[in-house]
């Protein structure tokens, strides 16, 4: 036991002592985005809210009349899934993209992958401005449980640098992990209700989605506070967590056995 406890202090001390790396990480993935761009940071707002508005006329006359207030309800989870899949597939080329560096200098290689998904959190803070403007354009009421929405984004956010490390230690070793995850977020973001009711789906289908789909127990709980008004259930809380911690585990575990062997692929 006290040899688990040593290692994880070293971990941490680990970390903090190369947290201004990761500040420097997150700050240049976040520069190199808007690099060249006249409007900068503000694409963060505009892009997402663009986006909304065009599935909101391709996908109104088909939801419009069964969901209330569609375009709020259709922007919360549009953002949230928009962030978890922009972050971890950014993380798969985290380790593979700095091969250079990790060549020349010891650099604990997480921060590589980590730096990919803080970034996308940042990004993802900025795009709040645009819900903002679509809860006052809709006339949305917003009411003290939109300020419990720091708690479901960090349930996701361990939940996406779990899957981020496990993906970025697969791509060192197979390439087309890329591809193949490509292929599985198309797939996730139809099985995951953003631009529909999930009782539009088969009962079967339903019960998939409601105990299998990770990203249905954080979109479903940052609905229930902004666009609802009202306190997720307990089940459906409980739920985000576990998949965050399990997520984490899993990719922490995979990442750390197989660090030692990326210098002889990268």
């Amino acid at each position: 036991m006290n040899i688990k406890q040593n290692k994880f202090a070293q971990y941490l001390s680990e970390f903090w002592k190369y947290k201004d790396l990761l500040k420097l990480l997150v700050s240049k993935n976040i520069k190199l985005k808007y690099r060249r761009s006249f409007l900068g940071y503000l694409w963060s707002i505009l892009n997402p809210l663009f986006i909304m508005i065009v599935m909101a006329v391709v996908f109104s006359t088909m939801f419009r009349r069964s969901i209330e207030n569609f375009p709020l309800y259709l922007f919360c989870g549009q953002l949230l899934f928009n962030f978890m899949n922009r972050s971890t597939t950014q993380a798969i080329s985290s380790i593979t993209g700095s091969g250079a560096l990790l060549k020349k200098t010891y650099v604990p290689k997480y921060i590589f992958t980590l730096a990919r998904i803080t970034s996308g959190l940042v990004d993802l803070l900025f795009s709040f401005g645009a819900l903002l403007i679509v809860m006052i354009a809709t006339r949305a009421s917003f009411t003290w449980h939109a300020l419990l929405f720091p708690l479901v984004l960090v349930q996701l956010y361990f939940f996406c640098v779990g899957l981020g490390l496990f993906l970025a230690q697969a791509n060192v070793f197979f390439k087309d992990i890329q591809y193949i995850y490509n292929a599985v977020t198309t797939a996730w973001m139809y099985l995951t209700p953003i631009f529909y009711d999930i009782q539009m789906l088969p009962e079967k289908l339903q019960w998939l989605v409601k105990h299998f789909n990770p990203m249905y127990f954080y979109v479903g709980q940052f609905r229930d506070l902004v666009w609802a008004n009202r306190l997720p259930g307990f089940g459906i809380v409980a739920a985000g967590c576990l998949c965050a911690v399990l997520a984490l585990i899993i990719g922490v575990w995979s990442f750390m056995r197989s660090k030692d062997k990326f210098i002889l692929y990268i």
